[in-house]
């Protein structure tokens, strides 16, 4: 099932030292996110993209058919509409010829964090989704999810255990 194009704000340059909530869907919502190999490949080219764009990814979360990444511009120029594409283009080609498919559908959707949205409750949201997906039933069990910034730990310890 593919997803129609959201809106995306008017009047906001989507410049500089400002948070950003990504989810990017898999084409036709497949699974590909099931394995480390297919993780590690997509999220090599973020971190590739994120170093030269000048974001950091405070959190990642693979799902099985869709990825969560909440990022935040390094520098005044950091450009979240420049990261959106440059990332799904690098993971998609890197994707299609390591295992000859097709990665991501044509959109995503993106939530621009206000000033008084905590990053960490923010974070703790994201990293709770293979929890309420019922992929596991603690976070600490699953493993596609990560951060470039926070240690995972200090995250972790605030979050309740669910068993």
């Amino acid at each position: 099932m593919r997803t129609r194009r959201p809106a995306r704000l008017k009047n906001l340059p989507y410049l500089g030292q400002q948070r950003y909530s990504l989810t990017f869907c898999t084409d036709w919502k497949r699974k590909w996110f099931t394995n480390a190999s297919a993780v590690n490949l997509v999220l090599s080219q973020f971190l590739r993209v994120s170093e030269k764009e000048g974001f950091a990814i405070l959190v990642y979360c693979f799902m099985p058919d869709h990825v969560h990444l909440l990022i935040e511009g390094l520098r005044d120029d950091s450009d979240a509409r420049k990261f959106i594409v440059k990332s799904k283009q690098c993971s998609a080609h890197a994707y299609a010829t390591t295992f000859r498919e097709r990665l991501w559908q044509p959109f995503g959707y993106e939530h621009v964090l206000r000033d008084d949205e905590e990053v960490q409750v923010v974070a703790r949201y994201i990293l709770e989704n293979p929890v309420r997906g019922g992929l596991v039933s603690c976070v600490r069990d699953y493993p596609f999810v990560g951060s470039q910034v926070f240690d995972l730990n200090d995250l972790l310890a605030t979050m309740p255990d669910r068993e």
